[in-house]
């Protein structure tokens, strides 16, 4: 954990990032690249060069098969993509370990806690719900849901209005440079954490206000606040 880390007093809520941060999606994004792979015959990329891009979506996640194909290929081969996705989502997609223990730390201290994300509305609400999380968070912003996305702040407002949280009293946690900007520009306190995705970047260089290394070490910043009703 970043040293001499000081959060606000008052902290009153969190938003989180969603694939990578809160989901170890990974897995099922691959395996449906691995099925639009073999309808195309093309060989199948390994899960590492994966697992690296998938928080800059599916278009990424395409380009590591298909990018020699052309950016107009690949945005043509998106639709059956994504129906790939849907057939094996959440079928190795799972929370990270420890972040079960942390969300139930965060609700248990009475903080309300929110989502996000630059996934599209449809894929977020169906994933939640096959995870049994629909209705959790008090806040869930999509990447559709407006018309910017992150790592333009409006998202991160919108989320902390959803859940009647202050931006100067909440926290933002991501695994990407895109939710630490995002975060920043809101108002935030920012976390970014080791463990996601990373996009191939170093989350010390981000410029966050805490870099963590598990999500135990997320619930040690957070105040001891008692239940409330």
């Amino acid at each position: 954990m970043t040293s001499s880390v000081r959060v606000p007093e008052n902290i009153h809520g969190v938003l989180f990032d969603l694939d990578g941060t809160l989901l170890d999606s990974a897995p099922d994004l691959h395996a449906a690249l691995l099925l639009h792979c073999a309808e195309e015959g093309v060989a199948a990329p390994a899960y590492a060069p994966v697992r690296e891009v998938v928080s800059r979506g599916a278009r990424a996640v395409l380009r590591v098969a298909f990018g020699c194909r052309g950016e107009a290929a690949i945005e043509a081969l998106v639709p059956r993509y994504l129906t790939f996705y849907r057939q094996v989502m959440a079928q190795q997609t799972q929370p990270f370990e420890g972040v079960e223990t942390m969300l139930a730390a965060i609700e248990a201290q009475g903080l309300r806690w929110g989502i996000v994300t630059n996934k599209a509305g449809f894929l977020t609400d169906e994933l939640l719900r096959r995870i049994d999380w629909d209705g959790r968070a008090q806040a869930v912003v999509c990447g559709d849901t407006l018309a910017v996305k992150k790592p333009d702040p409006a998202p991160v407002l919108l989320a902390c209005q959803q859940a009647g949280l202050e931006p100067a009293r909440c926290l933002f946690v991501g695994d990407d440079r895109r939710d630490i900007e995002a975060g920043h520009a809101a108002g935030l306190y920012t976390v970014a954490v080791s463990w996601g995705y990373l996009d191939g970047g170093d989350p010390h260089a981000w410029g966050a206000d805490a870099v963590v290394d598990s999500p135990a070490q997320l619930t040690a910043l957070l105040p001891s606040l008692p239940v409330t009703a």
